[in-house]
């Protein structure tokens, strides 16, 4: 029955240690009120910086991964890569219409593949209508693209086999491309000329926006041997996207495409490859670890504001302890315990600390909701929950960390020698 006497009276005594110097703090914080501003708006800053810089780049991450979402999880994507060594030849590499056959017919799991054909010196071309020009994107492709890119036309059709296999002048063109030729909202049956040849419009995609400001709807797609055809002897290099089967083995069929295109292309052991094969997931979890990366790094630099900021609590903390030391002296003499005015003082810096984290928290996401706002297509800001917690919680860090001197050197100070003080 004692034991339980004394642990409500420790806890009562606690608690109204607590309240007393939650009370001390406000008032100090009052009474200082220009003071303590400035010191609340230095947290903040640094508070404000590391949010800004968090959000914006969680956000870009977020919008990097829907887009490779679009891809699917099953999908490849294989391009051509020349090695230093024989770039400085200039023997590039290209990926060949025999590639494509040799992948489409020997590796299993495939659903579907499409290739991107371009000419690999121009793949920007002079698409004309009327008296305008434009400069877009040129590929070449077959009718697996929409399946293969979650691709669809908004208005009229896509490009058909028999597109294909007829080598028919016909194109289906982006919606920006559109815009940028003067094009009504459904110019099926018009004809545009690119690189000298007259070509029917079939068919416009639907709209997918921008990206960081880069327009995503930009571009004018043929039938893949009508590229071919178009082009004649100029150098052509591709990329081939597939989808494979939703129970094939990714790792399994790049390292089979991998044996395939090294003995297609001659390479000997030893020989760096000159394709590249990534995956939808493989390039997104790649930009993850990226943004990881920076995120870390820029958080580490602004977070240097941080302390900064902590220093001018510590500062005046010191300042406020030697203006209160009479008073200090006078809260002993009453029998105040060193307990009581190391607390007080703590608390004081701490309050000053989390003003200043939430007035950081709101002044860093408003910042970025505006810088985002100038970035097409970034979407609307995402403020992960952990880095709240990690800013605020810094900042309390900070609070106790850059007052706990000054509270010490109050609660050390003889009574007689603080009544003293002038």
């Amino acid at each position: 029955m004692r034991q339980h006497t004394e642990r409500n009276s420790h806890r009562t005594t606690s608690t109204t240690l607590v309240m007393e110097s939650l009370r001390a703090a406000t008032e100090s914080i009052r009474a200082h009120g220009f003071r303590s501003l400035l010191t609340i708006v230095g947290i903040g800053v640094g508070v404000a910086a590391v949010v800004a810089v968090v959000a914006l780049i969680e956000t870009l991450q977020n919008t990097v991964t829907e887009q490779f979402a679009d891809l699917g999880g099953n999908g490849l994507t294989i391009a051509s890569f020349t090695p230093l060594e024989r770039s400085i030849r200039e023997d590039f590499a290209r990926l060949t219409r025999q590639d494509l056959a040799r992948i489409a017919g020997r590796i299993d799991g495939v659903a579907s593949i499409t290739p991107m054909l371009y000419a690999s010196e121009s793949p920007m071309v002079d698409v004309r209508h009327g008296g305008r020009s434009a400069l877009a994107p040129l590929r070449g492709t077959t009718p697996s693209y929409q399946d293969v890119y979650r691709a669809y036309p908004a208005v009229g059709r896509f490009i058909s086999h028999a597109d294909d296999q007829g080598r028919r002048r016909i194109c289906v063109m982006g919606d920006r491309t559109r815009t940028n030729l003067g094009l009504d909202d459904a110019p099926v049956g018009e004809y545009v000329e690119i690189a000298g040849e007259w070509l029917r419009v079939v068919g416009v995609m639907a709209a997918k926006g921008d990206v960081l400001g880069m327009s995503q709807d930009d571009y004018v797609l043929v039938p893949y041997q009508t590229l071919a055809a178009m082009m004649g002897d100029a150098p052509l290099d591709m990329v081939i996207q597939l989808e494979l089967e939703p129970d094939a083995d990714p790792e399994l069929a790049q390292d089979r495409i991998t044996q395939l295109l090294r003995r297609a292309h001659g390479l000997k052991p030893g020989d760096e490859d000159d394709f590249v094969i990534q995956s939808a997931d493989q390039v997104a979890a790649a930009f993850d670890q990226l943004g990881s990366v920076v995120t870390a790094v820029a958080g580490g630099t602004v977070g240097v504001s941080l302390l900064v900021g902590g220093i001018g609590i510590m500062n005046i903390m010191l300042v406020s302890v030697t203006e209160r030391t009479r008073e200090i002296g006078i809260q002993k003499a009453l029998g105040a315990t060193r307990r009581y005015i190391l607390v007080q003082f703590l608390v004081e810096a701490l309050g000053l600390a989390l003003l200043g984290g939430v007035f950081g928290l709101a002044l860093g996401y408003g910042f970025g909701a505006l810088v985002a706002a100038f970035i097409p297509g970034l979407g609307g800001l995402h403020l992960p929950m952990w880095a709240v917690v990690v800013a605020v919680g810094f900042s309390a860090g900070v609070g106790v960390a850059f007052g706990l001197l000054p509270a010490m050197r109050a609660a050390r100070l003889h009574p007689v020698e603080a009544l003293r003080y002038e």
